[in-house]
């Protein structure tokens, strides 16, 4: 088998390493939407203070400079940064593994946006693709009956 055969999903119960899609729950992708949004909203909101406070102009070292000032925000940032490597790195492999479409999209939302925004964002689309996998292994097992 192929490393492109590896990788695609497909409903087949006989090997292990293939995605077998499973019921879904709609309302779980509007409930990663709507934390996409709010991881949107609130970094930006505090991002406009940075720059009311400190210039209009992001001075992202001075960004970076005090969210590491005391103990406490070094232990946030820190728990970021590692937290966001591993699950953007997951992200990566997933989309793949699902074959799903417009990573970049999520990727660059993540450093222009907020991490808070692309997660949720990923896990919406992904809950998406799980559907869309689920609908074709349906229609194809409802053809196969025929």
């Amino acid at each position: 088998m192929g490393h492109t055969e590896h990788m695609t999903p497909t409903v087949e119960s006989s090997n292990p390493n293939t995605y077998q899609p499973k019921a879904q729950t709609p309302w779980l992708s509007w409930l990663y939407l709507a934390l996409a949004i709010a991881g949107g909203v609130l970094p930006w909101m505090a991002n406009l203070s940075f720059m009311r406070e400190y210039g209009p102009s992001f001075d992202l070292s001075q960004f970076v400079s005090l969210a590491n000032v005391n103990a406490a925000s070094q232990s946030l940032s820190r728990d970021l940064l590692v937290g966001a490597s591993a699950v953007t790195i997951w992200m990566v492999v997933e989309s793949r593994r699902l074959q799903m479409r417009h990573l970049w999209l999520v990727l660059l939302s993540s450093v222009t946006i907020a991490f808070a925004f692309a997660a949720p964002l990923f896990l919406c689309l992904r809950e998406r693709r799980l559907a869309e996998l689920a609908r074709e292994a349906s229609s194809s097992e409802a053809s196969g009956l025929a």
